[in-house]
């Protein structure tokens, strides 16, 4: 079998540095990445975050779009409980006639942020009026379609584009992988956020039972020449869920981080839940090995990596994923267009 590979970056700002040398170095990243045969490059939404410069997924990906060619661009995503869906539409159709055949849609339903910027981005909504992001998802849905079924009469998100942006779901769950086929959306799941192989394991098997396809899956992954240095590296990321009750749960990075979610909150009543690792981390050959691992237990087609390496040395551990990639295993199998066959 074989799978496609492709890019999710977040914009990591260096400690020191200005948010544009992150920004260029994303689209640095975006054209290596291009030149190299990836198939898509996504960028982040993340809110009130001092250390990473991808706060409008829309904005960046008009200029990566200027910027590149071919590959695909898109969201990896757009939160939208902060946003109107009419209004999403319009920048993803504008997006899809500015890049024709390139655009990718891709929707989180988690916040990108704590509570303070949550705030600050809803804060003209009635939360008593607010819909669930369910049925925000359906109103997407209607508005990016090349019909006008389920849309408000005499309503269109123009412009229209002569190929619309292509959807897909984020996700962490069985629910969300059953809302995606719901939608006719391509599913991602993610697995940086939720390594737990048996909830993979089910939300692969929901999505492919409803739509008879594999979601792609996200990873997180640090790649070296020296494999010890990355597992290294590796060390400090450890995701913690944080649970409120009545509320969704929410993935961080610290428990420090979790304490402050819960300030902003104003709730005094949790739990943390310290996770296990997911990144997958070592040389480019380890990574591809784990990729293939996953690939052949759940049948996946594409992945994508979100490159967790510091800085500059993303492009490295692109340039070293390539190399391994293009290099015939020790089975003795070649690859073409950074297609991996396993």
């Amino acid at each position: 079998m074989s799978y496609a590979l492709s890019v999710l970056d977040k914009s990591p700002i260096v400690r020191g540095e200005a948010a544009n040398a992150a920004l260029q170095r994303t689209v640095a990243l975006a054209q290596r990445a291009e030149a190299l045969g990836f198939h898509r490059f996504w960028v982040a939404e993340h809110h009130n975050t001092p250390d990473l410069a991808s706060s409008s997924p829309e904005v960046l990906i008009a200029f990566l779009a200027a910027h590149t060619k071919h590959i695909r661009i898109g969201s990896g995503g757009v939160m939208l409980q902060h946003y109107s869906p009419y209004k999403v539409a319009e920048n993803f159709n504008l997006l899809a006639s500015l890049a024709p055949g390139r655009i990718d849609i891709g929707i989180g339903k988690a916040p990108g942020g704590l509570p303070l910027s949550t705030r600050a981005l809803q804060g003209a909504q009635d939360p008593a009026k607010k819909p669930a992001v369910a049925q925000q998802l359906s109103e997407l849905n209607a508005y990016l379609a090349e019909d006008a079924v389920g849309r408000t009469e005499g309503l269109d998100a123009t412009p229209r584009p002569a190929t619309s942006a292509e959807r897909h779901l984020l996700g962490a769950s069985v629910e969300s992988a059953k809302l995606a086929a719901e939608l006719g959306w391509n599913f991602v799941f993610a697995r940086h956020l939720n390594g737990d192989d048996a909830t993979l394991t089910a939300a692969v098997d929901a999505f492919r039972s409803a739509t008879g396809r594999a979601p792609i899956v996200a990873v997180a992954a640090i790649i070296a020449e020296n494999g010890d240095d990355a597992r290294s590296q590796a060390e400090v990321f450890t995701p913690f869920k944080l649970h409120i009750p009545g509320a969704q749960s929410v993935t961080v990075g610290s428990e420090a981080q979790a304490a402050e979610y819960a300030r902003q909150a104003g709730v005094t009543e949790y739990t943390v839940e310290r996770k296990p690792s997911s990144v997958l981390a070592g040389s480019a050959h380890d990574v591809l090995d784990a990729l293939d691992d996953l690939a052949g237990r759940h049948a996946i087609t594409e992945f994508i990596i979100d490159f967790a390496n510091a800085g500059a040395t993303r492009l490295t551990a692109l340039d070293l994923l390539a190399e391994a990639q293009a290099r015939p295993s020790a089975r003795g199998l070649g690859l073409t267009h950074f297609r991996r066959q396993s």
